[in-house]
């Protein structure tokens, strides 16, 4: 995207500056991610950034405007339903594809959008790794940060959204099985950085309208959820019994409510519009005589690419029962952008993180995160064994 910044980078790339990146990763968090790192970072131009910032206070505004409440009773089931009030989401995560636009200039289409936690911590040691690790990484005029935070400022604010006023040892970052998942490294990471405990969902200890964890062997009251917990998982496990129910009307502080995470999705996606945004139909409101080939089928409830199909066809959605949980979303092709030192090149999806204060009125953008790929689907849990492709982070220029 920035010839002369590429070009630098790779002319001075060296493996061993990639492997000593892994290895600090792994003895920083006992273990290596679960998904494959990339060998670079991405580098962002001034003229694409402005226009991925456009999309995306166009997408605020818009979401400022619809009546969430209306919209639980609509698509979040009943038995999955809470009635407790949702106050405002403290995380939003707005993903663009750079894409090739019919000028030929890069531009930046939305792919999807979710209210809910990603990985904040993990993303902010990723972009001072490779800072430390590769000399060529510009310092002076690119950033991983934004609205001109240091690494202090960012991990001052995100103590503040995700401890509120709550001592660290009465908030938890709960999950499922944390162990098991493959973005756990964040969860470590927040550990590392915030101080508080990654707290299995079936470890939970429930007393009335109280919470508690065990912490070397007592009893420890939990008064602020950090919750990364995805309803798909649940789902997953049908028999699964948990000391609480997450809609149950609990003395806990969420952070975000766990409605948010069905009410801010895909389920939104064709209320939005902008010229960065790609046209999107509910399939039981699609008009008729669409071109499917154009389209790309996604279920409304779904998390890292399940359930994705690319060529839908009339017989797989005259198959689908509950049309209503579906979008036909328009295509896009993503741009071959990072050019690699073999001579290919890797597409990328990047991830703008915004977070909110308890305090704040607005959710505010705070760093990114960014995937590569060289395949039909960039997803980093899909990612084979070729080079300079998976998990990395976006410099942006000043």
């Amino acid at each position: 995207m920035i010839p002369e910044v590429r070009a630098s980078f790779n002319s001075s790339f060296d493996e061993s500056q990639y492997q000593a990146l892994l290895e600090d990763m792994k003895t920083r968090f006992d273990e290596p991610a679960g998904f494959r790192i990339s060998e670079t970072p991405v580098f962002i131009n001034k003229e694409t950034k402005e226009m991925i910032f456009s999309a995306c206070d166009a997408i605020i505004e818009q979401i400022g405007q619809l009546d969430f409440y209306a919209l639980r009773e609509k698509y979040i089931p009943e038995t999955l339903r809470s009635n407790t009030p949702l106050e405002d989401p403290h995380f939003l995560a707005i993903d663009f594809g750079i894409c090739a636009g019919t000028d030929g200039k890069l531009v930046p289409q939305l792919i999807e959008l979710q209210a809910f936690p990603s990985l904040f911590l993990y993303q902010n040691y990723l972009g001072a790794a490779y800072r430390k690790f590769y000399p060529a990484v510009p310092v002076d005029r690119f950033d991983y940060l934004f609205g001109d935070m240091t690494v202090t400022a960012y991990l001052d604010k995100m103590k503040k959204v995700i401890l509120g006023p709550q001592p660290k040892e009465q908030v938890i970052l709960l999950e499922l099985f944390p162990e098991k998942q493959k973005t756990r490294i964040d969860f470590w990471a927040t550990k590392k950085a915030l101080g508080i405990e990654v707290v299995c969902a079936t470890k939970i200890l429930k007393e009335g309208r109280q919470l508690f964890y065990k912490k070397d062997g007592e009893k420890v009251p939990i008064r602020r959820i950090y919750n990364r917990v995805i309803q798909d998982d649940l789902l997953q496990y049908p028999d699964l019994q948990l000391p609480f129910r997450f809609n149950e009307d609990l003395d806990v502080n969420w952070i975000s409510h766990p409605d948010w995470f069905n009410l801010i999705s895909k389920s939104i996606m064709p209320m939005l519009q902008h010229e960065y945004i790609p046209t999107s139909y509910y399939l039981d409101k699609r008009p008729e005589g669409l071109d499917l080939k154009n389209y790309v089928l996604k279920p409304l409830f779904s998390f890292a690419g399940k359930g994705v199909e690319l060529n839908p066809t009339e017989g797989m959605l005259g198959s689908i029962r509950d049309k209503e949980n579906y979008i036909l979303q328009q295509k896009v092709e993503y741009a071959p952008l990072v050019k690699c030192p073999d001579g290919s090149y890797s597409k990328v999806e990047l991830r703008i993180l915004y977070a909110k204060e308890d305090k704040e009125e607005r959710l505010q953008p705070v760093i990114n995160l960014a995937r590569m790929g060289k395949g039909k689907l960039i997803n980093v849990s899909h990612a084979t064994d070729a080079t300079w492709i998976g998990s990395s982070v976006c410099y942006f220029e000043s």
